[in-house]
């Protein structure tokens, strides 16, 4: 695989992540824990090839501009203005939110989820709107 084609392996991992985020929000609400642990646990798996594939991706590419222009444009920078400072925050939220589960801390797991769930959930799903539209809807992006 290239570096090139980082980007599209990207949005499929935030994809397969938002799949399963919901699956496992699904399990836990249908009071199906152990469901609930494997989908979140594929979801967290997913997120964090992800971040390995993000992070070599623009190691080796660096920036790149989005190609699109007029009112598309204002829409792509205010998706990319609310995802970047939450997908920044949503790492420390996973670890707050999964730690006090493998301590059986459920009280706090459930405190802390109810935040770090619909951050992970929109990070996740504007991951692959921002990939659509700069790699696919409207060009490459500028280099």
């Amino acid at each position: 695989m290239s570096v090139q084609e980082l980007p599209a392996l990207n949005a499929i991992l935030n994809a397969c992540a938002t799949v399963f985020l919901i699956l496992g929000i699904l399990m836990i609400k249908m009071g199906r824990q152990k469901a609930h642990v494997v989908c979140m646990s594929t979801a967290l798996l997913f997120s964090a090839a992800f971040l390995v594939s993000y992070l070599i991706y623009h190691f080796n590419v660096g920036h790149v501009k989005f190609a699109g222009q007029g009112i598309v444009r204002t829409i792509y920078f205010l998706i990319l203005f609310t995802h970047l400072p939450l997908a920044i925050i949503n790492l420390p939220m996973i670890i707050m939110t999964v730690v006090p589960a493998l301590k059986s801390r459920f009280d706090q797991h459930k405190r802390m989820a109810k935040w770090t769930f619909p951050i992970w959930l929109y990070v996740s799903v504007t991951g692959v709107i921002i990939y659509l539209m700069c790699y696919v809807w409207f060009g490459p992006p500028l280099a």
